[in-house]
């Protein structure tokens, strides 16, 4: 106590009139929080506890699957990503580095195995139309009327390419003719990779159904 009254603290400093109280941090969001717990499961899971890696699994593959959607994979091949990447996980866990954040780890995987179906799925769309357009490159030579069959066939195949949506047209030229990938195509045309995908599922279906009458 100094000869004014005022208190002198340890140190023998008197309290600052403008001193503030400290601003407490603004609590965590709910998907900061959900995250943090991710990265303590995969923490602890990499320490050997069965029951957090079973938790991380189950609790990531909401996240797996945004990341497909992103990326353009179709609904009906979301699962198919979601099990290669938890598969994935599973072979590179020991990778994860606790200090960083694992949503960002596992998006980088989830990614490479979207971009891996998405690769997958266009090669088995372009075989299915390279088998309706190598009619014309690969006659039978010893038959006249099979020959000219196919010819008469793969006219009408060019005949219907010409007919598709200007979009629909310009996905079979790029995916199916000129054998791109996704990504050649997108950068080609300036398209999205999953608009790509899209006018090439409904090219080929429409290609079915004017040259074999299929729904």
């Amino acid at each position: 106590m100094t000869a004014d009254g005022s208190l002198v603290l340890d140190g023998g400093l008197a309290p600052s009139p403008d001193c503030r109280a400290a601003v407490p941090a603004e609590p965590a969001s709910a998907s900061e929080q959900a995250e943090r717990q991710r990265a303590a499961w995969m923490a602890a899971a990499q320490a050997g506890d069965r029951r957090a890696y079973e938790r991380v699994l189950a609790d990531s593959v909401a996240l797996i699957r945004a990341v497909a959607r992103r990326q353009g994979v179709a609904t009906d091949a979301l699962d198919d990503v979601v099990q290669e990447t938890l598969l994935t996980v599973h072979r590179v866990r020991h990778t994860y580095d606790p200090a960083r954040s694992y949503d960002a780890w596992l998006a980088a995987i989830a990614s490479r195995r979207a971009i891996d179906a998405l690769r997958s799925h266009g090669r088995r769309e372009r075989r299915e139309l390279h088998d309706e357009f190598a009619l014309d490159r690969h006659p039978g030579r010893d038959d006249a009327s099979a020959d000219a069959e196919r010819r008469q066939q793969a006219r009408r195949l060019r005949e219907a390419i010409a007919q598709l949506p200007p979009g629909q047209r310009e996905a079979v030229e790029q995916l199916g003719l000129r054998e791109q990938s996704l990504a050649e195509a997108a950068a080609h045309t300036g398209r999205k990779a999953g608009a790509l995908k899209v006018n090439l599922h409904r090219a080929l279906k429409a290609l079915r159904g004017r040259l074999h009458g299929e729904d």
